[in-house]
């Protein structure tokens, strides 16, 4: 599967903010990773729609929502229409109710965007096994959500290396991304378990951009 690069535009630099916006339509990133954080579910408040608005309309690029946040049934819709792609939520804000899931996972793709799912670290992912089938992707969190700049926590490619021995099992095409901590080591440690999908935040925006993106795809 194609390797794709998703900066978090969480650690972009908001002084620099076209400048660094437009590198970015320069490099060989493909997607933009956009954290959404409520203050609730996780201790730290970012970004709304309006801003996924003001994204949307300086890039072209894929726009990979991660609501980490209490109600995302309410608030996904909101960012469908802002101009999202991708919608990832958290099992968490669904109890880790399978089910809840299921149908949250269905209401998104009714509304033509494509879905993926994710989960603290400490949240085992066998017992998620069921939304495999309909998830469009599995997000990995390698760092524990709420805050860039944390540091990679390497016993979760045991979910990563789970997840790719699945879809090689089952014959299903979710890609598998990985969140936090990646850089010109960590990234190498991440593809070989299985991921094909990295987000990558401080590491892009506090080095040159476009080579520093182009060095995460060799």
């Amino acid at each position: 599967m194609e390797r794709i690069i998703a900066p978090s535009v969480l650690s972009l630099d908001y002084s620099k903010m076209t400048e660094q916006i437009e590198q970015l339509n320069q490099s060989k990133a493909k997607w933009l990773h956009f954290d959404v954080m409520d203050g609730h579910f996780v201790p730290n408040i970012t970004f709304g729609p309006d801003i996924l608005k003001g994204f949307r309309k300086a890039s072209p690029l894929f726009m990979d929502v991660h609501l980490m946040i209490s109600d995302p049934e309410y608030y996904a819709p909101i960012f469908v229409k802002a101009g999202a792609d991708m919608i990832t939520f958290h099992v968490e804000s669904f109890d880790n109710d399978t089910d809840k899931c299921l149908a949250f996972m269905q209401k998104m793709q009714d509304l033509h965007v494509q879905v993926g799912f994710t989960l603290r670290p400490a949240t085992p992912i066998e017992p998620f096994e069921a939304l495999l089938e309909q998830a469009d992707m599995v997000l990995v969190m390698s760092v524990n959500p709420g805050f860039g700049g944390q540091s990679f926590m390497d016993d979760q490619l045991d979910k990563v290396r789970w997840l790719y021995k699945k879809r090689e099992e089952k014959q299903l095409n979710y890609r598998i991304e990985i969140d936090g901590g990646i850089n010109h080591e960590t990234y190498k440690k991440a593809c070989d378990a299985g991921c094909d999908t990295l987000v990558a935040g401080s590491y892009v925006f506090k080095n040159d951009i476009v080579s520093t993106i182009e060095g995460l795809l060799k």
